[in-house]
């Protein structure tokens, strides 16, 4: 395949990596239409079963770390476990709502914004904690959100890294 559509491929994968700035499953999307070139592509003796199962596990790592990391950061600044799960809802409902802000970058501040105030609103409301200590629980909620949307995202350029030096013409990983 030539070189002009092979750096098509990686550009639109490196789009699908930015998806999970806005919430949106942009590893997954890598994982598919990486697959769907093995596929339909020339053929590439890189993209063995061998590197989808990484791709896949990098996929699955950077999925659970982003979820586990806002549970961390809450659970470390003292969040109760219904705030903890308000502060998830506050990220994706927040991300959602931003969204159309920005070009789409809304959904990043949206999501950072609703894990604090989903967070928070649940300390002082359902859990009927002082002002300070619900402060200090969403803080927490937002440090791990965005540790993990970093994490996530890092995952997300390692993957389309792994996959170019897969396809790109002439090169070879091993």
């Amino acid at each position: 395949m030539s070189t002009a559509l092979v750096s098509l491929f990686l550009v639109v994968l490196t789009i699908c990596v930015l998806l999970n700035l806005v919430m949106l499953p942009g590893n997954w999307a890598v994982v598919g239409l990486t697959a769907l070139y093995a596929w339909l592509g020339p053929e590439t003796p890189e993209l063995g079963a061998l590197f989808f199962v990484a791709l896949v596990g990098m996929a699955v790592v950077g999925e659970v770390v982003e979820f586990l990391t806002q549970i961390w950061g809450a659970k470390k600044y003292g969040s109760s476990g219904k705030a903890t799960f308000a502060g998830m809802i506050g990220a994706i409902a927040g991300a959602i709502f931003f969204a159309p802000f920005l070009f789409g970058i809304g959904a990043i501040f949206g999501a950072l914004a609703g894990a604090w105030a989903g967070c928070y609103a649940a300390e002082r409301l359902l859990a009927h904690r002082s002002q300070a200590d619900a402060v200090t629980a969403a803080n927490g909620a937002l440090v791990g959100r965005f540790l993990g949307m970093v994490v996530k995202l890092g995952l997300g350029i390692a993957m389309v890294v792994l996959t170019a030096s897969a396809v790109w013409p002439g090169q070879s990983i091993s």
